[in-house]
């Protein structure tokens, strides 16, 4: 590096700060790191002792400095940054207003460069003396009119400024922004923290003490320190600015006001999710509230809350608002095609082709209707599994009609629903699965639920009613041979009918795409024939109950997916996921229906083995070598861990490992004992690493990914850690994985 520094320059390596105290400082260690955060300027950035940032930059200032150097000092180059760019006299000025807001008044700074004497380098070190600092007795508020008076007076009480806090000025900003998000609460709509001041009062003490008071600064003018009350609450469910207000229809709902040409939105279903009130005092919150909650509809492209300040009517001591809600509606009907990522209750995952129509705000209650018509086709080249080239066509239709709110045969009161109104979801499907060379599944659905957001970050689904009806047919003649020589499967086919109830709880914390940090959190519980079982009937002795003909399905299945992101430098992510699931047949069933069981390997699960191709446990696929339909199990396990970065613009790139298998509870003859859960599973998780490419536009993800296995539990123990590079398997998905 020495020969790219130009001779009258010394790279700049950073600097320390030493504190010399008259007294102890309590948390000495926060303090030193708040002055550490003020110098300037930061370091060329090391690694291993070398500075590859830097390295770059020197070589494209060559006249050919080539391709890769180009890229790789776009990605983490830095320009030097040399001793003559410090400035340590202005830094000392920085330390000294750092200390004086801090209450260290009356504190002085020094600085000196110490040069290496056999390389171009130089650092230097600020010495800071400190004395005792001032310290709070008091904080009391100072003389102000009505109202705002005896509202400020409750909002002080509960300070956190207590008495022996140092003075801080960062704390004193804060305390001003909290008592202004206290007063706009009360009505103090042209409040402003700006109108507050701070004063300290010396005089009293000797001993670095003083009094704090809170005031508000001269020539403040009324309106700001008057709360407001909301006199009429105007809606526009069909805004258009180009439409002339005066001249629509005004009707009067629930004391509030629904202008509108016709009957666009039915004011009784657009009201409960309007918040505010005529007569109560202006609340940000409230207006936020009501915001949300319109936007959840479904039917609107915009939602504008404006105050109108009524001059006419305020007074000393209260004034008056108008609040207009302009609601402008998205397009009524839509069709819209799009490559989608659909996970099928059998776990069957890929690329879709899906066309959807919607008519939004369909009986004039902001009801969604949706019918998509979706085919996809699949298949996994590579791997060397017996199941390569096989293929799939998925055909379906699926109709949809979202209520956004609650439909019960009993009362529900709006208000318990305090962030969200729950949606009423309605569905009915058919779909139609053809495996090659296999058989043809065909199947139907209907489902009945709510979906209800109780907070920012968390969403419960709760279905009473969810069926699911299939019918196997068109099977090959091996595929009979399977079912045959495999009466555990067999028995999951025969259960055609399914009935019950599904719950799901979500808490997302992704939605904070700025943490560094960041959890997300599902957990599902699926439970069907208990209801059913009551009106089952058996024909003969120890055989199934059957409802309508049809023999039902007596099961519980929970599962369990847990992800954690760390996001750090430019666009840089560690994702990790941990996945469990457990299924437990009973009653009526001794074996989880084929469409409820687990599945393991492809695209979103372990990238290394082609899909639905790992265990159970230690399984090889029999001495018949086809092992694709027999390779499920009730019990799931997965880890996933995936690094992220950029490549250039909308181009990402990943380094992943996968682990995860599939068990079964009971022994499954037709596996030769293979496949049964055991306090060995951890030897029996299957592992692979691999790379990947997204092409990422605007949160529309398609992924490459190929991975290898290095952790084969088919394989006999002793062989199964083997990193096989040259038998990749190649995934293709819509979507990040987790």
């Amino acid at each position: 590096m020495k020969k790219f520094i130009p001779e009258e320059e010394r790279l700049y390596t950073g600097a320390e700060i030493e504190i010399k105290a008259d007294s102890t400082i309590k948390n000495q260690g926060q303090l030193k790191t708040a002055l550490e955060n003020t110098l300037r300027p930061d370091p060329n950035k090391k690694f291993l002792g070398m500075y590859p940032g830097l390295y770059y930059y020197y070589k494209v200032q060559d006249s050919t400095p080539g391709f890769l150097n180009k890229w790789l000092y776009k990605q983490i180059g830095e320009e030097p940054v040399y001793q003559s760019d410090v400035e340590p006299y202005q830094v000392e000025q920085i330390l000294l207003n750092r200390l004086e807001n801090t209450g260290f008044f009356y504190s002085t700074a020094s600085s000196e460069f110490t040069e290496s004497e056999n390389k171009p380098e130089a650092s230097v070190k600020y010495t800071v003396n400190v004395p005792t600092p001032y310290k709070m007795e008091t904080y009391q508020l100072d003389s102000l009119p009505q109202p705002i008076y005896s509202d400020m007076q409750s909002s002080v009480a509960t300070s956190k400024l207590t008495p022996g806090m140092r003075f801080d000025l960062s704390n004193m900003k804060l305390e001003r922004e909290r008592i202004d998000n206290d007063l706009k609460k009360k009505g103090y709509y042209n409040f402003n923290p700006g109108f507050l001041i701070f004063e300290t009062d010396t005089n009293q003490y000797d001993n670095k003490r003083f009094d704090l008071f809170l005031k508000l600064k001269k020539e403040v003018p009324t309106k700001g320190i008057i709360p407001y009350k909301i006199s009429k609450v105007n809606i526009y469910p069909n805004n258009d600015v180009q439409t002339d207000s005066t001249k629509m229809d005004t009707v009067r709902f629930q004391n509030k006001n629904y202008l509108q040409n016709g009957t666009f939105f039915k004011p009784k279903y657009l009201d409960p999710f309007v918040t505010l009130e005529e007569g109560a005092y202006y609340n940000p919150e409230t207006s936020r509230n009501t915001a949300r909650r319109l936007s959840t509809i479904g039917a609107y492209k915009f939602v504008n809350i404006q105050y109108r300040v009524k001059d006419s009517s305020a007074t000393d001591s209260l004034g008056i608002l108008e609040a207009d809600i302009f609601l402008s509606p998205l397009n009524k009907r839509a069709i819209r095609a799009e490559l989608q990522a659909v996970t099928k209750s059998n776990n069957f995952a890929g690329p879709h082709l899906a066309l959807t129509f919607s008519n939004r705000n369909l009986f004039k209650g902001g009801e969604t209707l949706n019918i998509t018509a979706n085919a996809g086709y699949e298949f996994q080249a590579g791997g060397g599994s017996n199941s390569t080239g096989r293929t799939s066509l998925d055909l379906g239709l699926k109709t949809e009609l979202i209520f956004p709110r609650v439909i019960s045969p009993f009362k529900i009161d709006d208000d318990f629903f305090e962030y969200s109104i729950p949606k009423t979801k309605t569905s009915i499907g058919v779909n139609y699965l053809n495996r090659s060379k296999l058989y043809t599944l065909l199947s139907g659905t209907a489902l009945f639920g709510y979906s209800w957001r109780a907070n920012r970050y968390v969403t419960h689904d709760i279905n009473p009613i969810s069926i699911n009806y299939t019918r196997l047919s068109d099977t090959t003649e091996e595929f009979e041979t399977i079912l045959e020589e495999n009466p555990f499967l067999q028995r999951s086919f025969d259960q055609e009918f399914i009935s019950g109830l599904t719950y799901s709880f979500t808490y997302n914390g992704m939605v904070d795409t700025q943490d560094t940090h960041q959890f997300y959190l599902n957990a599902t519980l699926d439970v069907a024939g208990n209801s059913i079982s009551l009106l089952g009937q058996t024909e003969e002795a120890g055989e199934p109950k059957t409802f309508l003909g049809l023999e039902y399905a007596q099961y519980a299945k929970a599962d369990i997916d847990g992800r954690y992101h760390f996001n750090f430098g430019k666009e840089q992510t560690i994702a990790t996921r941990l996945f469990a699931g457990y299924g437990y047949a009973y009653g009526n069933s001794d074996v989880l229906p084929y469409v409820k069981q687990y599945f393991s390997g492809g695209p979103y699960s372990v990238r290394a083995f082609q899909i639905r191709s790992l265990g159970p446990g230690t399984y090889d696929g029999g001495d018949t070598g086809d092992s694709f339909f027999d390779q499920t199990g009730n019990i799931r396990l997965e880890a996933n861990v995936e690094y992220r970065f950029p490549l250039f613009s909308y181009l990402k790139g990943a380094v992943f490992a996968d682990a995860g298998n599939i068990w079964n509870s009971k022994a499954n003859e037709a596996l030769d004992g293979q496949g049964k859960f055991s306090s060995n599973f951890i030897s029996e998780l299957g592992m692979g690493a691999g790379v990947g490419v997204r092409v990422d536009i605007q949160g529309f993800v398609l992924r490459f990914d190929l991975a290898a296995p290095f952790h084969d539990p088919s394989l006999p123990e002793g062989e199964r850690f083997d990193f096989q590079a040259d038998n990749p398997v190649f995934n293709f998905a819509i979507g990040y994985p987790f």
